[in-house]
């Protein structure tokens, strides 16, 4: 199946508010993700991500926080908002396990959903913290970009 960058842009919508949701109230995974089906218009958006995307970060938590928490100038990750934890965890997820998506895309997409969802000025920190999550996890990648 061929997925168009619009369907991929809608499931990390709702991927980061399915998680935001999962952080907020701790129900479970699959309710939440039904509850979605059934609330939003899912016909143009890669459910098979939004749905990898909302089981895989809860699963691989620990392992997500501490590739991005070296990275957090001095900061707790419960100091955060949790719009901005829900995308660095998201997007340190992408990272680190779809190398088909190239790690500007990552970048630029969670920027994108930070501006709009995140306190102010979060999208600079999301920004810098993930640019050096992309250096850790994707240095051939990123040198490459930079040659």
């Amino acid at each position: 199946m061929n997925v168009t960058p619009a369907a991929r842009r809608k499931a990390r919508h709702y991927a980061m508010q399915a998680l935001y949701q999962w952080q907020m109230t701790g129900d479970g995974l699959s309710g939440i993700e039904a509850e979605f089906h059934a609330d939003n218009d899912m016909t143009n958006v890669d459910t098979a991500y939004f749905s990898e995307i909302l089981h895989s970060v809860p699963q691989q938590l620990d392992e997500l926080e501490a590739a991005f928490g070296t990275h957090m100038q001095e900061r707790e990750l419960d100091e955060l908002d949790p719009v901005t934890q829900a995308l660095l965890r998201m997007s340190t997820y992408e990272l680190k396990s779809r190398i088909d998506v190239p790690y500007r895309v990552v970048i630029n997409e969670s920027v994108a959903l930070a501006k709009k969802f995140g306190a102010t000025d979060a999208h600079k920190f999301v920004n810098g913290v993930l640019d050096k999550v992309a250096s850790d996890l994707r240095a051939v990648e990123v040198r490459a970009g930079k040659a």
